[in-house]
């Protein structure tokens, strides 16, 4: 299908080594360029043996000066790099390896989520009610599965219609092209990305892009309760369908007599739903307006629904600990998730925050100080996120181990301890994922003292 068209793939990781994968499958002539030098990269040898060009150890200007048919980048390279603007003055078509997949697969049924918090919690929902109801059924995106691994394994360039579930961040999203949802959704949008992005407005705009190519018979679900969201949907207007949600006002999807009814079908009620806060019943009530888009019967959404435990590293209940039950929340790497995990409870957390310094603004996760019995801030942001948080009980301490002990140490019976960070990991961790798994392996621990 590509024979004969060059394509560079800037960046390796799971999704360059995914793209370079189908491009093999395609017959393209395959150049990398990784900043890696040749002994770090594992893959190094192998790629050589089987024909591919590999360019290592940086971006060489001449290589850029090349003529590609297109270009897959990796969405971790930030785009504003030289190298990546240099391609895009000259017109090369720079995409990520959703776009290259979506190009190549035969017609699928796409359902495309991003937004700032609550993505791979929703995404997650949908798939399992998808699979509850049908027989081929994919998960793909930023929730850690590259579409292209999605399309080899699932012969997707010959066999059509399945259902692909897809996690879209803001990186996945700047560089579509042709890429087209069924039905999609915008959960909300809030701060985030600003060590990536070149402004807020840059970054939430980039959001919009999830409809941009839409049509007529598609469908985008609107959260009528993000105020944000609604000033871009204005600036930039849904050209397809539309249907609603809301946790406040009447809408396609809304809360009636504790329950959440899509149009005037009950779903479920809000008592039988497991995971804790009111943006979760968000999140399920999006899941449900999209799977009800795509043909799921009432009882396969209810059953589902009323056994989804929720999603590992966001608010997940980890274990007690004399009385004190303690909670993950590793996910929240911005300060509004983390004003999200401190509103699912009813009573005031020793919140462990902390970790790299992004330069995220704390005023307004300061203002739900009174959400916080007792404050305790770790890593290399942790000694700035107690100064500006204001608490006034609250300690910092180096690492998330001895933050951890602290906490333990001020808890009382009946306390809540909650891992919010509200920053990435990068400073003690390889990922968000890495560090909730340590802290729960040091509080399973713990309880067996």
């Amino acid at each position: 299908m590509l024979t004969g068209k060059k394509v560079l793939v800037i960046g390796l990781a799971r999704s360059g080594n995914a793209a370079v994968h189908l491009l093999q499958k395609l017959n393209a002539t395959i150049t990398i360029n990784e900043g890696k030098n040749k002994e770090d990269i594992k893959e190094y040898d192998e790629y050589v043996s089987q024909g591919i060009e590999m360019v290592t150890g940086g971006h060489p200007d001449e290589l850029f000066e090349r003529d590609f048919d297109f270009v897959i980048k990796n969405p971790g390279i930030n785009y504003h790099k030289p190298f990546i603007l240099r391609l895009k003055e000259r017109h090369i078509p720079v995409y990520t390896e959703i776009e290259l997949a979506y190009q190549v697969a035969k017609k699928q049924h796409y359902i495309a989520v991003t937004g700032t918090n609550g993505k791979t919690t929703t995404v997650t929902l949908i798939y399992e009610i998808l699979k509850n109801q049908y027989s081929h059924v994919h998960y793909a995106g930023n929730i850690g599965k590259p579409l292209c691994d999605v399309v080899l394994e699932n012969n997707l360039l010959e066999e059509e219609n399945h259902y692909i579930v897809l996690e879209m961040s803001n990186f996945q999203l700047l560089d579509i092209d042709k890429f087209r949802p069924e039905f999609s959704t915008i959960i909300n949008l809030t701060p985030d990305h600003l060590d990536y992005m070149a402004s807020l407005d840059e970054y939430y705009a980039s959001k919009t892009n999830i409809y941009k190519n839409c049509q007529d018979d598609d469908v985008y679900v609107c959260n009528l309760d993000d105020e944000t969201l609604k000033t871009y949907l204005d600036r930039y207007p849904v050209k397809c369908k539309q249907v609603t949600q809301s946790l406040k006002q009447d809408a396609t999807c809304h809360i009636k007599d504790q329950a959440i009814y899509y149009q005037n079908e009950h779903i479920i009620d809000l008592d039988e739903i497991k995971i804790v806060g009111d943006h979760n019943v968000q999140n399920i009530m999006l899941a449900s307006a999209l799977c009800k888009l795509a043909g799921v019967s009432n009882q396969v959404l209810h059953d589902t629904i009323a056994a989804f435990n929720g999603v590992e590293h966001r608010i997940e209940y980890v274990n007690e600990i004399n009385g004190v039950k303690i909670y993950n929340d590793s996910k929240a790497t911005n300060t509004d998730a983390s004003i999200i995990a401190l509103k699912a409870f009813k009573q005031p957390v020793i919140l462990l925050m902390g970790g790299f310094e992004k330069g995220l603004d704390l005023t307004e996760l300061a203002s739900y100080n009174d959400h916080i019995k007792y404050l305790v801030t770790f890593g290399v942001a942790g000694q700035r996120f107690k100064q500006d948080m204001h608490h006034p009980h609250s300690d910092y301490q180096p690492h998330l181990k001895e933050a951890v002990d602290k906490a333990l140490e001020v808890a009382q019976p009946g306390d809540i301890i909650l891992l919010s960070p509200s920053t990435s990991s990068f400073d003690e961790f390889s990922g968000y994922e890495q560090r909730g798994t340590e802290f729960k392996k040091m509080i399973n621990e713990k309880c067996k003292k």
